[in-house]
């Protein structure tokens, strides 16, 4: 009634990519969690957990959106892109767009970090508070609240983009280190 397609391993499988994405997590993951911890003042614990939970939730996103673009590429950015994906070779053509994308990768990649830790800290306090019975709070306190609620989202948002920056700034001389050494 419905076939089934055969699964099969492809021939060429790109394990230098994979295992230096490992890396940079290996790399991420302990920067933004000390990060965290210094900057929001969470927990070794916790802030191990969010930077784990931030950093590879971005990066599942990031391949899904990989490989929903990948397709739509020009023959000859699919083959400069393999050209430096399993050679380490990047050709003089696609350094600008890879630029450009390195930038959109980076900004991306810091939305959906914060928007990520944004929905992971509002629903861990959920679950951690009963409901209190409402109350009337006054309107000088409530003000306060409101201050004291957007100077932390704007702390959130700084900690989240100080993090990004540092990680990939250490990827950045990692890769560069690797293209001095080959």
């Amino acid at each position: 009634m419905f076939e089934i397609p055969e699964l099969s391993i492809p021939r060429i499988f790109p394990i230098g990519a994979i295992l230096f994405n490992f890396l940079f997590l290996l790399v991420a993951i302990p920067l933004e969690a000390y990060v965290l911890n210094a900057r929001l003042k969470f927990d070794k614990k916790s802030s191990a957990f969010y930077a784990i939970s931030i950093n590879v939730f971005s990066n599942a996103i990031g391949w899904v959106i990989f490989f929903f673009i990948e397709p739509a590429l020009s023959p000859q950015v699919k083959s400069e892109l393999m050209t430096f994906v399993f050679f380490n070779r990047l050709q003089t053509s696609i350094q600008t767009l890879l630029i450009l994308t390195a930038f959109i990768i980076f900004f991306g990649t810091f939305l959906v970090k914060y928007a990520f830790l944004r929905i992971l800290l509002i629903s861990l306090s959920e679950l951690k508070k009963p409901t209190p019975e409402p109350q009337q709070i006054p309107q000088r306190r409530n003000s306060r609240l409101a201050s004291k609620n957007k100077w932390q989202n704007t702390n959130v948002v700084t900690t989240i983009l100080i993090a990004n920056a540092l990680s990939y700034s250490l990827i950045a001389i990692i890769l560069f280190i690797r293209s001095v050494n080959t």
